[in-house]
């Protein structure tokens, strides 16, 4: 496991579309992104990282509004921001194919990526995506009390009433194995940084951004050439057997695997178990679509 400290050591702040973006980027070869959820950071891969960088060239980073990126007032935060925001970052390492692994809101802004590699107007050759557990689906999101509340008229006072006790207990509602608080207390912290609860409201508009955008991007995972892997811990009450399900009666060639036992966040529940599932996959050689 890397520490907090030697992950942000590791990193770069750039200036990705206006903003200072956190950037973690190594090894060597094909290049493979990752993309964290809601409401953490790019540490959440940290487990997943050495096995990772042995084999790709990766790339980490923290969206905008999260971990050690920039968290501005009037930003909208909107997925389609955090997709430009990716692409932008691919086009500075001057990559111009690449792989992706994402989990739960990542998930949302690898789907918006999908949509466009299926439109034609990626700026990039999408060539392999492993969703973790997430909302592909919104009429199977299950969201928190928590999320709710944040999503509505009170979110700004819920988001600065906000405690490491909520937090801590929220995360360890969603996850089946048990989190360690030291772990824990490092994802607080980094949601607070930079007056990040101030944020919150509007970074879970991504619930009504799944609803008004449900065609384009649930149709970007029905249609797509892109290969496909869901990997769900089947215990998230979140995003877990109901949203493997529902992937399996969309997609008829679906690729998915469902982990025992586990949570809403695999890579940090059962880091092993993931690489296990993910395998060869993101090795297997693709052909561009014409």
């Amino acid at each position: 496991m890397i520490a907090i400290e030697q992950w942000q050591a590791g990193g770069d702040m750039l200036e990705i579309a206006g903003r200072r973006i956190f950037v973690r980027s190594a090894g060597s070869g094909e290049a493979l992104l990752l993309i964290h959820g809601f409401p953490t950071s790019s540490w959440d891969w940290a487990r997943l990282w050495p096995a990772l960088t042995a084999r790709h060239r990766v790339i980490a980073f923290d969206l905008l509004g999260f971990g050690f990126s920039d968290k501005p007032a009037d930003a909208a935060y909107t997925i389609q921001q955090q997709a430009d925001i990716a692409e932008a970052l691919l086009t500075h390492f001057g990559i111009a194919r690449y792989r992706l692994i994402a989990h739960d809101y990542g998930d949302t802004v690898a789907q918006e990526l999908l949509a466009r590699s299926n439109a034609g107007s990626a700026r990039q050759v999408l060539l392999a995506a492993v969703l973790l557990n997430g909302g592909l689906f919104p009429e199977t999101h299950r969201p928190l009390l928590m999320q709710r509340l944040l999503a509505g008229p009170l979110g700004p006072a819920i988001a600065r009433l906000s405690s490491y006790r909520r937090f801590a207990a929220n995360l360890r509602r969603v996850c089946k194995r048990p989190l360690d608080d030291a772990e824990l207390r490092v994802h607080w912290s980094l949601l607070q940084r930079a007056q990040g609860l101030r944020v919150l409201p509007k970074l879970i508009g991504y619930m009504r951004q799944r609803r008004v955008f449900r065609a384009r991007w649930v149709g970007a995972l029905v249609h797509t050439d892109v290969p496909v892997r869901v990997i769900a811990g089947l215990d998230d009450p979140i995003s877990g057997a109901h949203m493997l399900a529902r992937y399996r009666d969309l997609v008829a060639t679906a690729d998915a695997i469902g982990l025992l036992g586990v949570g809403h966040y695999p890579q940090i529940e059962a880091a092993d178990e993931v690489l296990a599932a993910i395998g060869d996959f993101l090795d297997a050689p693709v052909t561009d679509s014409p």
